[in-house]
């Protein structure tokens, strides 16, 4: 399935999203322990925040204006650093420059900017949850929760958060951003996955679709690969800033 498709999917995937979990989630009974289940959440995403430094993986990001027929795609390494901070080391970048400048540097540059004006992270302390029953994912039973963010900020979303319901540690966050990252965006919608390895969750997918100003719809999908920790005095490891060419 061709990028646009797939993201034109998620387009529709949003509008009837919830029908879709309705049907998936017909019991939608109250979930007794939903408040240690959230307990068990902000305690495993704790450590989750912690182990996540000093890290790196590499990116694959495949980007489209449909609009205006442009495409292109963009490797690179992703960093976290010890310090938490988010930054990218660009290695090749293949199609138009027009896909290069407005939508994969944006796109960058609206990750590292949510990250740099700390965005809260998805707790009961900035976000309010509501239970909507259980589903499976990938042969896993996972809790799904209606989540929307006490306050607007940047980074925050309104949407849903699938816990795994073995681990409590994320798997799936969709929805849409409540406050847009940047003036060249009317409206940035998301579907990140993850995959839960050694205890933690490893990010591995992440389609959006973002509303621009200037270019009509850009479609973005990022996939995450070769998970690693930095050696030990790496540079990058203590903030050292890459950013895309």
């Amino acid at each position: 399935m061709s990028l646009c498709l797939r993201v034109v999917s998620l387009s529709f995937a949003f509008s009837v999203l919830a029908h879709s979990q309705a049907a998936k989630l017909s019991h939608r009974e109250t979930l007794p322990e939903s408040e240690a289940v959230l307990d068990q959440y902000v305690q495993a995403l704790a450590r989750q925040q912690q182990e996540m430094k000093g890290v790196s993986m590499e990116v694959d990001i495949h980007a489209e204006l449909p609009k205006l027929k442009k495409k292109g795609h963009m490797s690179a390494l992703r960093f976290i650093s010890r310090l938490g901070r988010i930054t990218y080391d660009a290695i090749k970048f293949e199609g138009d420059q027009t896909i290069k400048r407005e939508v994969i540097a944006r796109y960058l540059a609206a990750e590292t900017e949510s990250d740099a004006k700390t965005a809260p992270p998805i707790t009961p302390a900035f976000y309010k949850f509501r239970y909507k029953g259980l589903t499976s994912r990938d042969g896993r039973s996972v809790y799904v929760f209606e989540v929307s963010p006490k306050k607007k900020q940047v980074g925050t979303f309104k949407g849903e958060l699938w816990l795994d319901k073995e681990t409590c540690l994320p798997v799936r966050e969709a929805g849409r951003f409540s406050k847009n990252p940047s003036v060249f965006v009317r409206r940035f919608e998301f579907v990140r996955q993850y995959e839960i390895q050694n205890g933690l969750a490893i990010p591995r997918k992440t389609l959006g679709m973002v509303d621009t100003r200037l270019w009509g719809k850009a479609e973005v999908e990022v996939a995450y690969s070769n998970f690693q920790r930095l050696p030990e005095g790496s540079s990058y490891g203590f903030g050292f800033e890459a950013k895309p060419n």
